[in-house]
């Protein structure tokens, strides 16, 4: 078998040279909950390393002891939570503040670990600029990512009360969930609230199906025939207020999330949003016009390109905003997202070409963006469905949310309009790359390919 050909990833050769203070003025910060260890150079103060507290008069005596020490830039680690109020402080206070992963930074093997040579390891790495800072998008949108953060962790709190709504209708062996597609929707909602009331009949009950549903109501009023009894009833009440308090909660972030997006400045240049034909609203949609809105916040319609409805529209946007400047290249852009082969080659071997594990919210969106092209009759489908038979379900979604994500980068970076590309168009291009291909490899067998001539 011919042996498959490499790229040849060898790194260019350099001159080597003596490392050179890149940030004179470098200092770091080594973050935890109750304290926080500072080191500056050590010509800058007499006790170049110092131990502060994590309360708001101690972040001020830190900015204070850094401006004394004629720091302009600040590295951290991205450690919880807890790097937050010191990191906005500091921005406020004009420092250029790094936060870089503590995967980065790891101290040698076998070297000694404490604290203060923590900080000590982050300044010097920091001063010979071996650092790189992680993307963090301008405050404006650091807002806006918040408010979509919460909501999204409201839904998740609101669908836990989902189950205990389906576990206290099964302790009364009520099949109400066997029955229904969704408990939550327009058929399940007027039951429960029925039978919260006090109705048992179960024809009473049964009548109360939407025209959509699929049972028929002999078939719903079987399922209803149940045990009433009082401990259940209540478990049942309670799951059902809480759902309705969350979805209250949920309701008032999306009022700041509206609110925060009609705050941004009109990039859209006048130009009218296409109308796209309506589609089925799921079920966790925003209860607003996202779709203008982020048309007006980013001068470009991301949802024209299949798979993109508004809600991953907005997780996008939110999380990135519409400034891609801090990303030189698509590669750049695939490689944060997690979604590109992480290759580890040893010996001239390949010995792993996995993708990086992350939890990056924009490529958990743009995976279930690819989830759903599943039956699309577009390019995007088609090459999802070719790549699944091939490589497995998996890779199939990583490899289609890489192209979604290369996408979204050309559209948002250059500003240009997505063109659709036809089930058909695809599969004639991919028909004439694999002639092609066929054609290379005959003539390199010493072959030439001939078209069959049709019967008849």
């Amino acid at each position: 078998m011919t042996p498959r050909k490499t790229k040849n990833l060898r790194m260019p050769t350099q001159p080597s040279e003596p490392l050179r203070v890149v940030n004179p003025d470098a200092a770091a910060i080594d973050v935890h909950s109750e304290v926080h260890w500072v080191c500056v150079p050590s010509d800058r103060d007499p006790q170049p390393v110092q131990k502060f507290g994590s309360f708001t008069v101690d972040l001020e005596a830190i900015a204070d002891f850094l401006a004394r020490c004629r720091i302009t830039t600040v590295v951290m680690e991205s450690t919880g939570v807890y790097w937050i109020p010191l990191y906005e402080l500091l921005e406020r206070r004009g420092f250029r503040v790094l936060l870089i992963d503590p995967r980065k930074a790891r101290r040698l093997e076998g070297r000694p670990k404490t604290d203060r040579l923590d900080c000590q390891w982050l300044q010097r790495l920091h001063a010979f600029g071996l650092l790189a800072g992680a993307f963090r998008p301008p405050d404006q949108i650091v807002e806006l990512r918040t408010y979509l953060r919460q909501r999204q962790m409201l839904l998740t709190y609101a669908a836990v009360h989902i189950q205990h709504m389906q576990k206290a209708l099964e302790q009364m062996n009520v099949k109400l969930t066997e029955v229904v597609s969704d408990i939550t929707g327009a058929t399940g909602t007027r039951i429960i609230t029925a039978i919260l009331e006090g109705v048992r009949d179960t024809q009473v009950l049964a009548n109360m199906r939407d025209c959509r549903c699929k049972n028929d109501v002999e078939t719903i009023a079987k399922a209803l025939q149940g045990n009433w009894r009082a401990e259940h009833l209540f478990t049942l009440k309670q799951a059902v207020d809480l759902y309705g308090f969350y979805h209250q909660q949920i309701a008032a972030c999306e009022g700041k999330i509206e609110a925060q997006l009609g705050a941004f400045a009109d990039r859209s240049g006048g130009k009218p949003l296409r109308p796209k034909p309506g589609g089925r609203r799921t079920v966790n949609a925003p209860g607003f016009d996202a779709r203008t809105l982020l048309y007006r916040f980013s001068g470009v319609d991301l949802t024209v390109i299949e798979g993109i409805e508004s809600t991953t529209a907005l997780v996008i946007l939110s999380e990135i905003g519409y400034d891609l400047s801090r990303f030189p290249s698509v590669k750049h852009f695939t490689s944060w997202l997690g979604l590109c082969p992480n290759r580890k080659i040893s010996a001239g071997k390949v010995k792993s070409s996995h993708v990086r594990p992350g939890t990056n919210r924009v490529a958990q969106a743009l995976r279930l963006a690819a989830r759903s092209l599943h039956s699309s009759k577009s390019a995007l489908g088609a090459f999802l469905r070719r790549l699944k038979s091939r490589m497995g379900k998996a890779q199939a979604i990583t490899a289609t949310a890489h192209k979604l994500a290369r996408l979204v980068y050309a559209v948002l970076k250059n500003g240009t309009e997505y063109v659709r590309k036809g089930l058909e168009e695809y599969e004639t291009q991919y028909r004439e790359r694999l002639i092609r291909n066929f054609q290379r490899k005959a003539r390199e067998l010493g072959f030439t390919l001939v078209p069959a001539v049709p019967p008849g």
